[in-house]
């Protein structure tokens, strides 16, 4: 099995890989920023990390436009942190647009609203570990406790026009969509290369997973 890993210039793309390798030693894993390779995978992880309009930008500069959007339409498909948020429309963070695959937006934490249950400010941008409640059986959660903690670095979080599409919500502040699916896809705005056994177990879940 070939899982590519797309490299646009933004991410932590070896450490996403190297996971992927640890829960599938069989497989074939690449990081690549060839369309070709992508196109020829039998899966594909779109990670992300940094401004939205920096990696929209080399996101086109590279040409990996259309391959993304391509096998977004074909094939298992993993987004990670801005891998999520390009997926949708219009992002506040620079004023640009996503792939517009899902229909939704990408706002900011609404500085008035990061307050703890006990009154404390919340930094932005949510930096940790943090709970992820599981809107619906999915087979990417397969052994994967309800509530269960991972690890998130985001300022900007996705707001899906199509609550049906929403797999899993987190609450800081406010409470946020932190996973969606659709078909072929799954993206979540966490880190699960960073998130120990649980994210391990979802990167392995995506690797056996069999939409």
């Amino acid at each position: 099995m070939k899982v590519v890993v797309v490299d646009y210039g933004m991410g932590n793309l070896r450490s996403v890989a190297k996971a992927i390798e640890h829960v599938a030693p069989e497989a074939d894993v690449r990081v690549s920023s060839d369309a070709g390779e992508i196109a020829a995978a039998d899966r594909v992880v779109v990670p992300g990390q940094g401004a939205m309009p920096d990696c929209m930008r080399e996101l086109s500069a590279r040409g990996l436009r259309e391959a993304v959007i391509r096998a977004a339409a074909e094939k298992p498909f993993l987004g990670i942190c801005v891998g999520l948020q390009m997926l949708f429309g219009h992002a506040e963070e620079g004023d640009v647009m996503g792939l517009e695959i899902l229909p939704g937006r990408v706002p900011r934490f609404p500085l008035a609203a990061m307050v703890a249950p006990d009154g404390t400010r919340l930094k932005v941008p949510h930096m940790g570990w943090n709970q992820v409640h599981q809107a619906e059986t999915h087979a990417l959660w397969d052994g994967i406790e309800d509530d269960a903690r991972f690890y998130f670095v985001h300022s900007y979080y996705v707001e899906p026009q199509n609550p049906e599409v929403i797999a899993g919500s987190t609450n800081y502040g406010i409470p946020f969509t932190s996973a969606v699916a659709r078909a072929n896809i799954f993206a979540v705005q966490f880190h699960p290369e960073k998130s120990a056994q649980a994210g391990l177990r979802l990167l392995g879940n995506f690797m056996r997973w069999n939409p």
